[in-house]
C-alpha cells in the first residue's frame, strides 16, 4: 500500500530553449548567480513540500555542471539548512556518491547531520555516472569494474563505521587504522565520533543495470532501493523487481513484490493528458538530451545521440517521445485521475510497494515545479489511504 511519496530534485535551473529544438547540452554556460539559484528553488521546494505533506525531499550529489542541470555539490550541507527551515519532512541524500569521498568522511558527516537534524536526514550512497565528476576527484569510472570494487569497499567500511563501537578495515583500497603509533601504543582500531543515534541506519541506493551482484550486496547491507517507473508494464524493471525479492530470499528474507524499493517517476499535471503533453514535452526531451549522451539511456544508438546534439535535425528525427515513456509507464502525465490510476495499479501490482517518488524534468522552472508539487499534493495524494496529506501551500 502506498503511504509515502517523495519526489527527488538534482538541482536544476530554470531552463529557456529546453528541448530537442532547443540550445545543445554542450552549449550551455550560465552565470554563477543562475547556478547558486537552486539552493532558493531547493528551499522552496522543501517547505511547500513540508507543508501539504509528502514524506521526503531527495537531492542528489554533482559536480562541475555548469550547463545548469545537476548543481547541489554538497547533499549533507543543504540538507542540514533545510531541516533547519522546514518542520516535518524528511531530507534524502539521493544520492552520495561515494567514489568521490573518503568513506570515513562520509559516515562522520551523514551522523552529524543525523544528530543535529533529530534523524530527519536519509543516508544514500551511489557509484556515480560522469566521468568529468568522479575521475576528477581521483576514482574510477570508465573502468567499471574497478569502480564497482571501490564502492563496495568503501560501503563495507561505512557500514563498520556506524554499527560498531570500533572497528578496523583491511582490504585493497583502505588499512584502517593506518598501523601507527599513538599516544605510546600501537594503533588497531578506529571509533567514529560522532556515530549516527539512530540505527540501524536507512540507507538507499539507485538500482540501475539490476543484476545479481548489485542486489545481494545491497541485500547483505539492508540497503533499500530506488528503481525507475516502467515497474508496472512488465518489462525488465518487473525483471528488476523480482530479481530483488529474490536477492533476499538467497538471504532468508522473504519480501513481497516492491517491498523496501521507491518507484521513481517524472510527472506532470494538466487537465487531461493531451495537455499535459503539450506542456511536458520540451523538458522531457531536455532530460533525454542530458542522460542520453551519458548511456544512461540504454535503448538509443551512436546516430541517435549523436542527434540530439542538432536542433535542427532532433526535432524531426526517430528520437524517445514523451508519448513513449507515457505508454511505458516510466512518465505520468495527464489529469489527476489518470495518475491515480496508475499508481492504485501499481499498488495492485506491487502490494510491499509503500514508497513513490514523484519528480520534474530538467529544467522545469520553480514556479511550475511549485505548482505542480502542490497540485500532486492536493489532488492525487488523499486518493491513497494513510497518504498524510496537510494543508495547502500559503499562496
Amino acid at each position: 500500500m502506498i503511504t509515502k511519496f517523495d519526489s527527488l530534485f538534482a538541482g536544476h535551473i530554470d531552463m529557456e530553449n529546453a528541448g530537442y529544438a532547443g540550445t545543445p547540452v554542450n552549449d550551455r554556460r550560465f552565470p554563477n548567480e543562475d547556478l547558486a539559484g537552486v539552493f532558493d528553488k531547493a528551499q522552496a521546494m522543501a517547505q511547500l513540500m513540508d507543508r501539504v505533506g509528502y514524506n521526503a525531499f531527495w537531492m542528489a550529489e554533482h559536480h562541475f555542471q555548469h550547463e545548469g542541470y545537476e548543481c547541489i555539490p554538497n547533499v549533507l550541507m543543504t540538507a542540514l539548512h533545510l531541516a533547519h527551515v522546514t518542520k516535518r519532512l524528511k531530507i534524502g541524500c539521493g544520492f552520495n556518491i561515494t567514489p568521490m569521498w573518503h568513506p570515513l568522511r562520509l559516515a562522520e558527516d551523514y551522523a552529524t547531520a543525523d544528530i543535529l537534524t533529530g534523524g530527519r536526514i536519509i543516508f544514500g550512497v551511489g557509484r556515480g555516472y560522469h566521468t568529468r565528476e568522479v575521475e576528477t576527484f581521483g576514482a574510477p569510472l570508465l573502468d567499471q569494474p574497478a569502480n564497482r570494487e571501490l564502492f563496495e569497499e568503501q560501503v563495507d567500511i561505512i557500514f563498520k563505521a556506524f554499527n560498531e563501537e570500533s572497528f578496523s578495515h583491511r582490504g585493497k583500497h583502505y588499512t584502517l587504522p593506518p598501523q601507527v603509533p599513538y599516544r605510546g601504543y600501537a594503533l588497531k582500531e578506529l571509533t567514529v565520533v560522532p556515530r549516527p543515534l539512530r540505527l540501524p541506519v536507512e540507507c538507499w541506493q539507485p538500482i540501475q543495470g539490476g543484476t545479481a551482484r548489485a542486489m545481494d550486496f545491497m541485500a547483505k547491507h539492508g540497503i533499500r532501493g530506488l528503481i525507475g517507473g516502467g515497474s508496472a508494464e512488465g518489462g525488465a524493471m518487473h525483471k528488476v523487481v523480482l530479481g530483488w525479492q529474490e536477492a533476499h530470499a538467497r538471504r532468508g528474507q522473504h519480501l513481497e513484490l516492491g517491498e523496501r524499493l521507491c518507484f521513481g517517476f517524472h510527472f506532470y499535471l494538466a487537465k487531461n493528458r493531451e495537455q499535459g503533453i503539450r506542456d511536458a514535452a520540451k523538458f522531457y526531451e531536455e532530460n533525454m538530451k542530458m542522460f542520453g549522451e551519458l548511456r544512461l539511456v540504454r535503448a538509443l544508438t551512436d546516430e541517435q545521440i549523436e542527434i540530439m546534439r542538432d536542433p535542427q535535425r532532433a526535432p524531426s528525427a526517430k528520437l524517445p517521445r514523451i508519448e513513449d515513456a507515457i505508454t511505458n509507464g516510466g512518465f505520468l502525465c495527464g489529469s489527476p485521475e489518470q495518475l491515480v490510476e496508475h499508481l492504485k495499479s501499481l499498488e495492485r501490482r506491487y502490494p510491499g510497494l509503500d514508497r513513490v517518488s514523484v519528480s520534474l524534468s530538467v529544467g522545469v522552472p520553480k514556479s511550475a515545479c511549485l505548482e505542480q508539487l502542490e497540485r500532486f499534493a492536493t489532488e492525487v495524494m488523499p486518493a491513497f489511504q494513510g497518504a498524510k496529506v496537510r494543508e495547502p501551500a500559503l499562496a
